[in-house]
C-alpha cells in the first residue's frame, strides 16, 4: 500500500493581500498566500514547463495592478480579485451557456455530463482560467493554478472568486491592450496547440457506430459520388472485439490494414477510438502487460480499483506514472501499424457506471511521478487524467512514426491540453438551444487556451431535423475543428441524410472550408508558434466597444468575420449584423444561400484560398491561389500564407514558406506585392488570382504569377457604384432562387426521439424552468437563479421532473405528448403559470399545473392529478386503479457531499447518504412530515420540496449516476369525474449550516 504525500503550510497566515513575484516575462505575476504556502503547493500540470512557475525573474520592479486577497477557512483556499465596474467576463474552458461569463459560476470538476444543458456547472474539462476584459479594451487573465476541485465564482460584480483546496498559486497575466495579447502571454505558461496534420482541418464523419466495414466503405463511396468534401471517417467503440482496447472485432473489421488502405486510396483517414477502461480478463494481452507492471490505480487498501464501464469490470491505468504512460505509449505504437490515422480518447473524465459519482473514488492512489507531485489521491489528480492520458497517446503516435504529427482528439481534459489533443464538446443534444450554444463553447476553449475543437454537428443525441442539420453544417463547417457525430438509434445524419436541399447546403459549407483551408492551416501556424487564437469572438475586432461583447452568432478566423442565423425561424439576412467598427466587405464564392452565414473580411486585411477540393490529398502546391484582398482607409492592406507538406516536422528545421503579402492603393491603381518571406521552402510556379473586394459582393478581378507585383486599377466612383448595385443585385438573386431547406419538425421515416422543438420557458425572479410539452410534459431544467445551480438538468426524452399513472417504473404519462390548456394563467395570488394535460388512456388525464406564487416568489408549486373524463358506464365511473407517481431526478454538483434529511412523523430524524444503499422507501408513519431536503454540503445549500402528508402514501429515495430521486407515491386506487388523485407540492433552497 502507497501511503498519500502531502506538504503542509507552516505558516498562520489566514487572510490578507497575496504575496507576488514576477515569472516567465515582465507581466506575468505569481501570487500566493504566504512564502510557506508558496513552498506547499504542488508542482504545475498546466505549465509547460513547470519550473518556470517556480522561478522568480527580475521585472524592473514592476507591481501588479490588481493584488488578490486570500482568505483560509476549513482547509479552503478562497482568492478574489476586484477589478473595474464594467468589466465582462470570459473563458472558464469548456463551459456551456452564454458567451459572456459575467454572472456565472463554474466547478472545475471533470464529469461525463451526458446531455448537458445551459447551465450546467460542470463539463468533461476543467480549466480554472478566467479572462477578464475591462471597459478600456484591456484585457486580464487569472488562473488558479490547481487541478483540485476548484469553484470560478463570476457572481459578484467585477470580481472573481476561487475557491478550492490550499494552497495553490494564482497566476496573472496582464492587463495588456488586448485579449489576444493575454491569450500569446497566456501560451508563453502552458503551451501552445500542437501543430495539426492539415487533413485534420478537413471535415471528419463519424458516428456510435459506423459498423461493419462494409458501412465504412459505403459512407467513403457516397462521399465521393455525391461530390461532398471530406477528409476523415471515424469507428466508434464498436470495431473494438468485446470493447477491448487495442483489438478488432473479427467478423465486422476482419482486416483493418486493407480496409484502411482503400480509405488512403479515395483520400480519406480513419481515426478509431481508444478508451481507459482495460477489461479485467486474464488472458488478454493488454490486462496481462499492465498487470505485469503493476500499472493500475489502487484503491486506498493498495489493490487495483475495479470499475464498471463498456466492457464490464476495468482497470484503469495510472498515467500520473512515466512508466504507466511508457507501456501505453508503446500500445499505441504497435496499434498504429494497424494503419490507424488518429486516435480518439473517450471516457477518460474517467467515467466509470453505476457510481453515484460517475467517476472512481476520490480515495484511489495514484502513485505519481515526483515531478508531478508524487503519490496523491484521486481527488489530486482527477482533473487532469484525460490531459495525462492524451499525453501518453500522443507521445505513442510520435513513436510509431517521426515524420508524421499525431492527431488525437480527448474528451476530457486540464488547461494545458492543447499540447496533446484537439477536443470536441461532448454529448450534445439535436436542439437549436445546442446549435446556438456550440458556437460559445467552442470560442470559450478558445479563450482558454485550446483553440482546436468543435462540437458534433448537428448533435450527437436525437433526431436533427432537416433545417437544423443544413444550419448546423452551414456554420460548423467553418469551425477550427468540423465533425458531424451522433449516437446509436437516432435517424442517419450524414449530410445527405435530410433531402437534397439540406444535402445541397452541406455541399456549399464544405466547400467554403476546403477554399479557406489555406487561410485556416495559416491560422493554426500562427496559433502553435505564436499563441494567437484560431477562431476568436467579434469582440476581439474592438474590445473597447460594449455593442460586440455579447454576440453568440458570430465569430472570427483571423480577420474573417462569419455570421449566421443560430434561430429556427430566422434566415441569416433576417438577423441584424453588428459589425465592429471601421471597414468589413461582404463577399461570397457566388454561393450565398440563407442557411449559409454570411462572411465579412476586415478592412486592412489579405486572407488566402484555394479551389473547392474533395480533400486535402488533392491539393497540389501548384494549384491556382486566390487571395481576397480588402482595403483599409488609408487604402492598404496586409496578410500571411503558411506552406509546408502538411505533415511532419521539417517545418520546425526551416522547411516551409510564410508569405507576407502587402497591397495599396495609389493613384486608382492597387499594387499587390510580397513583402516578406521566411523559410527555406521554393515559392511553387504558381498563378495568383487577386480579388479586390468592394462590398456589396463587388469584386475587382486580376491573374499573374505568385511572387510577381499585380496591379488592379480601381475604375471611376460611378463605375464602382454600377459594379456594387449589379453585384447585389445578383446576390439577391442567389438568395431568391436558392431551394430553402424545408421546415419538417420531425424526420417521419425513422421513429426516434425529437429534440428539436423548442421548450417553454417559465422565469420568476428566482426560478428558471423548462418544459417540453410534447414528451411526457416534462420539466428538463430547474435553475435556482440566485446561486446559479442546476438542481436538475435532463435530456428531453428522460429524467428531469416526469409523473407516472401507475406503480410501474415509466408508466403511461411520462412519455406521452401533453397539451398546453392555459398558459401565464391570471389566477388570484401566482405570478406565472403553465396547465398542461396528458391523455394516459381508459378516459384518463394527467393534469398539471406549473406555478410561481405572487406572496412567495422564493417557491414554484406544482399541482397534479390523475383526472377521470370520459370512464366507461361498465366501470359504474371508475377507473382503472391507478397512482400518481411524482418522480424527479435531481442532479447532483458534489455526489460524494449530497444526501437528503427530513423528520419522519414519528418524530425520527434521517440522513440518507449515497452509500446507503440504492433504493430506500419510507411509507406509514416513517414518512417525512410534510417536507424533506436534498442538501448539498459543499454549497452549503440544500432544496426543500414540501407536501401535503394526506395526500401521499409513500416515499422513495434512489441513488442513480450521479443523481437522486425523491419519489411521491400517491395512494393506489380507482378514480372517478367525483374522485381524482392528486398531489401538490412546491420546492425552495434554503442555506444550510
Amino acid at each position: 500500500m502507497s501511503e498519500v504525500e502531502g506538504i503542509t503550510a507552516t505558516s498562520d497566515a489566514k487572510s490578507g493581500k497575496m504575496i507576488f513575484e514576477t515569472i516567465i516575462e515582465d507581466g506575468i505575476f505569481r501570487f500566493d498566500c504566504s512564502a510557506d504556502h508558496r513552498n506547499a503547493v504542488f508542482p504545475s500540470l498546466s505549465f509547460v514547463n513547470p519550473k518556470d512557475r517556480e522561478t522568480p525573474i527580475m521585472s524592473g520592479h514592476k507591481v501588479p495592478s490588481h493584488i488578490p486577497t486570500f482568505e483560509c477557512v476549513r482547509g479552503q483556499q478562497i482568492v478574489q480579485i476586484e477589478l473595474p465596474l464594467g468589466t465582462s467576463f470570459y473563458g472558464t474552458g469548456e463551459v456551456s451557456g452564454k458567451l459572456e461569463r459575467t454572472g456565472k459560476r463554474v466547478l472545475t470538476w471533470n464529469t461525463n455530463a451526458y446531455g448537458y444543458g445551459s447551465g450546467t456547472t460542470s463539463l468533461y474539462q476543467s480549466h480554472p482560467w478566467v479572462l477578464a476584459v475591462f471597459p478600456s479594451g484591456e484585457a486580464l487573465g487569472v488562473l488558479a493554478d490547481t487541478t483540485r476541485r476548484c469553484e470560478i465564482d463570476l457572481r459578484e460584480g467585477s470580481t472573481i472568486k476561487f475557491v478550492a483546496p490550499q494552497s495553490y498559486p494564482v497566476i496573472t497575466f496582464g492587463p495588456f491592450a488586448s485579449p489576444t495579447d493575454v491569450l500569446v502571454s497566456l501560451s508563453h505558461a502552458v503551451g501552445t496547440v500542437f501543430m495539426p496534420p492539415k487533413w485534420a482541418l478537413g471535415y471528419h464523419q463519424c458516428r456510435w457506430s459506423y459498423y461493419p466495414e462494409a458501412r465504412v466503405r459505403e459512407i467513403a463511396k457516397t462521399f465521393r459520388q455525391k461530390g461532398i468534401p471530406c477528409d476523415v471517417i471515424w469507428m466508434d467503440i464498436d470495431y473494438m472485439d468485446g470493447f477491448r482496447c487495442f483489438t478488432f472485432d473479427q467478423e465486422r473489421f476482419p482486416d483493418p490494414k486493407t480496409l484502411v488502405a482503400d480509405l488512403h486510396q479515395a483520400g480519406f483517414k480513419a481515426i478509431w477510438m481508444l478508451d481507459p477502461g482495460i477489461k479485467r480478463e486474464e488472458g488478454y494481452f493488454v490486462y496481462d502487460s499492465g498487470s505485469e507492471r503493476d500499472i493500475w490505480i489502487q484503491t486506498a487498501d493498495g489493490k487495483p480499483f475495479v470499475g464498471e464501464v463498456w466492457p464490464g469490470p476495468c482497470v484503469f491505468p495510472d498515467f500520473t506514472q512515466s512508466r504507466t504512460r511508457s507501456w501505453w505509449a508503446d500500445l499505441v505504437k504497435d496499434f498504429i501499424s494497424n494503419g490507424v490515422d488518429g486516435i480518439w480518447n473517450d471516457m477518460n473524465e474517467p467515467a466509470i457506471f453505476k457510481t453515484v459519482t460517475k467517476t472512481m473514488p476520490e480515495s484511489n492512489v495514484h502513485r505519481g511521478d515526483v515531478e508531478l507531485g508524487g503519490c496523491q489521491n484521486h481527488l489530486h489528480y482527477h482533473n487532469a487524467y484525460g490531459m495525462l492520458m492524451a499525453r501518453s497517446t500522443y507521445e505513442g503516435m510520435k513513436l510509431a512514426n517521426e515524420n508524421r504529427r499525431p492527431f488525437v482528439l480527448t474528451r476530457a481534459g486540464f488547461i494545458g491540453s492543447q499540447r496533446y489533443a484537439a477536443t470536441w464538446t461532448g454529448d450534445n443534444l439535436s436542439t437549436w438551444e445546442h446549435l446556438h450554444m456550440s458556437i460559445s463553447m467552442v470560442l470559450q476553449l478558445g479563450l482558454s487556451g485550446q483553440p482546436l475543437s468543435g462540437p458534433d454537428i448537428g448533435g450527437f443525441f436525437g433526431n436533427a431535423t432537416p433545417k437544423l442539420f443544413g444550419r448546423w453544417m452551414a456554420f460548423g463547417a467553418l469551425f477550427p475543428f468540423s465533425r458531424g457525430h451522433s449516437r446509436d438509434k437516432t435517424v442517419d445524419h450524414e449530410p445527405w441524410s435530410f433531402g437534397e436541399e439540406c444535402e445541397e447546403v452541406c455541399r456549399l459549407a464544405l466547400k467554403r472550408r476546403y477554399r479557406l483551408l489555406p487561410h485556416i492551416y495559416t491560422l493554426f501556424y500562427m496559433a502553435h508558434t505564436r499563441g494567437t487564437p484560431v477562431a476568436s469572438p467579434t469582440f476581439f475586432a474592438d474590445p473597447k466597444d460594449p455593442r460586440l461583447r455579447t454576440l453568440e452568432n458570430s465569430f472570427m478566423l483571423g480577420p474573417l468575420l462569419i455570421y449566421s442565423s443560430t434561430a429556427n425561424d430566422l434566415d441569416r439576412d433576417q438577423v441584424q449584423h453588428v459589425l465592429p467598427k471601421g471597414i468589413w466587405l461582404d463577399f461570397d464564392f457566388e454561393d450565398s444561400h440563407p442557411d449559409l452565414p454570411a462572411l465579412y473580411l476586415q478592412g486592412g486585411s489579405i486572407i488566402p484560398f484555394g479551389p473547392a477540393i474533395q480533400h486535402v490529398g488533392q491539393a497540389k502546391p501548384t494549384d491556382d491561389l486566390s487571395l481576397l484582398v480588402a482595403l483599409d482607409e488609408h487604402g492598404k492592406a496586409e496578410g500571411f500564407l503558411f506552406e509546408d507538406d502538411g505533415d511532419g516536422y521539417d517545418f520546425t528545421r526551416g522547411g516551409f514558406l510564410l508569405t507576407t503579402y502587402v497591397s495599396e492603393l495609389v493613384s486608382s491603381v492597387v499594387t499587390l506585392k510580397v513583402s516578406r518571406t521566411e523559410g527555406s521552402w521554393k515559392r511553387p510556379e504558381r498563378r495568383l488570382h487577386v480579388q479586390l473586394l468592394l462590398g456589396g459582393y463587388a469584386k475587382l478581378d486580376a491573374w499573374g504569377v505568385d511572387g510577381e507585383e499585380i496591379q488592379i486599377t480601381v475604375p471611376s466612383e460611378n463605375d464602382v457604384s454600377e459594379l456594387v448595385s449589379m453585384s447585389a443585385k445578383q446576390y439577391k438573386i442567389r438568395i431568391e432562387t436558392a431551394k430553402h431547406i424545408p421546415e419538417v419538425e420531425k424526420v417521419s421515416r425513422v421513429k426516434g426521439i425529437e429534440l428539436s422543438k423548442t421548450p417553454i420557458e417559465l422565469k420568476s425572479g428566482v426560478w428558471a424552468l423548462k418544459v417540453v410539452p410534447w414528451i411526457g410534459g416534462r420539466i428538463i431544467s430547474m435553475e435556482h437563479l440566485p446561486s446559479g445551480i442546476q438542481w436538475f438538468q435532463s435530456m428531453v426524452e428522460v429524467n428531469g421532473y416526469e409523473e407516472y399513472s401507475g406503480t410501474e417504473y415509466r408508466s403511461a404519462g411520462c412519455s406521452e405528448e401533453y397539451t398546453v390548456i392555459e398558459r401565464d394563467l391570471q389566477q388570484a395570488g401566482e405570478q406565472e403559470s403553465l396547465l398542461l394535460e396528458g391523455d394516459v388512456g381508459g378516459g384518463l388525464v394527467i393534469e398539471r399545473q406549473i406555478s410561481f406564487p405572487k406572496d412567495n416568489p422564493n417557491i414554484f408549486r406544482i399541482g397534479s392529478g390523475i383526472v377521470a373524463r370520459e370512464v366507461g358506464a361498465g366501470s359504474a365511473g371508475f377507473s382503472r386503479l391507478v397512482c400518481l407517481r411524482v418522480h424527479p431526478v435531481f442532479t447532483l454538483v458534489h455526489p460524494a457531499d449530497s444526501y437528503v434529511y427530513f423528520t419522519s412523523i414519528d418524530g425520527s430524524k434521517h440522513e440518507v447518504w449515497p452509500e446507503s444503499g440504492e433504493e430506500t422507501t419510507y411509507e406509514g408513519d416513517l414518512r417525512p412530515n410534510g417536507e424533506w431536503m436534498l442538501a448539498d454540503r459543499c454549497l452549503g445549500l440544500g432544496l426543500t420540496n414540501r407536501f401535503k402528508i394526506s395526500e401521499v402514501y409513500k416515499c422513495l429515495i434512489h441513488w442513480g449516476s450521479g443523481t437522486v430521486n425523491l419519489e411521491l407515491w400517491s395512494e393506489d386506487r380507482p378514480v372517478s369525474k367525483e374522485s381524482p388523485l392528486g398531489i401538490s407540492h412546491e420546492y425552495e433552497v434554503k442555506r444550510i449550516a
